[in-house]
């Protein structure tokens, strides 16, 4: 299976001087043009203490000139190999237009403030299925994982508050580089990459061009 990706240039004139600006551009085109069912979802890449990777899907909650937020359980196997190995991998797979971006850096836990106001958005029924499941442990049945559930639901009804799980809050991935990748005809995309300077957060950033 093969396609030709046609797009216009993607030329370093035409970036932000701050990736975090440049990411914004491209995430408001496509969150704006219908295009991408959930267009904040990413591709989470960690590695245990032994460098042995593991890939899932997640959805991104919050960028600022700070990073990438994301919410989980501290116990699930990212949250256990983040903890152990700070470093990691974002990836956002935009194909309907032939876009993607690839971010490294490193995650650290975000404010109990923020976990907590964040866990206060979210539906009654994700706040209870943050307590019900015990993230990438076995579990016996799914019978199993709904008799937990419905157990917190007459513990908690709908209206009544639920406490932000202790074991559950955010991710901040503090970007080192974030590339911007365009797809073109015969496989000569364009690949755009921030670097900062010194790999320190609040460090100048300088621009690459990568061979497709």
């Amino acid at each position: 299976m093969r396609e030709q990706y046609r797009s216009e240039d993607f030329v370093e004139r035409d970036l932000a001087a701050d990736p975090m600006e440049q990411f914004a551009r491209w995430f408001r085109q496509v969150a704006v043009g219908g295009l991408l069912h959930e267009p904040n979802a990413m591709i989470v890449s960690t590695a245990d203490a032994d460098g042995r990777p593991s890939s899932r899907t997640v959805l991104l909650k919050q960028y600022d000139d700070r990073g990438f937020v994301f919410f989980t359980n501290y116990d699930s196997r990212k949250g256990r190999e983040l903890t152990a190995n700070p470093y990691v991998s974002l990836l956002f797979p935009w194909h309907p237009m032939a876009r993607q971006v690839i971010v490294t850096g490193t995650a650290s836990r975000t404010s109990r403030e923020e976990t907590v106001g964040y866990f206060r958005t979210r539906p009654h029924g994700s706040q209870l299925g943050a307590w019900a499941s015990a993230q990438s442990t076995v579990v016996g049945s799914r019978e199993e994982l709904i008799a937990r559930y419905e157990e917190l639901a007459a513990r908690y009804p709908e209206g009544e508050k639920v406490p932000a799980p202790p074991h559950w809050g955010g991710f901040r991935v503090v970007p080192g580089t974030i590339e911007f990748w365009q797809g073109h005809e015969n496989r000569l995309h364009d690949r755009l990459r921030y670097v900062r300077e010194g790999g320190e957060p609040g460090g100048r950033w300088r621009v690459e061009r990568l061979c497709p």
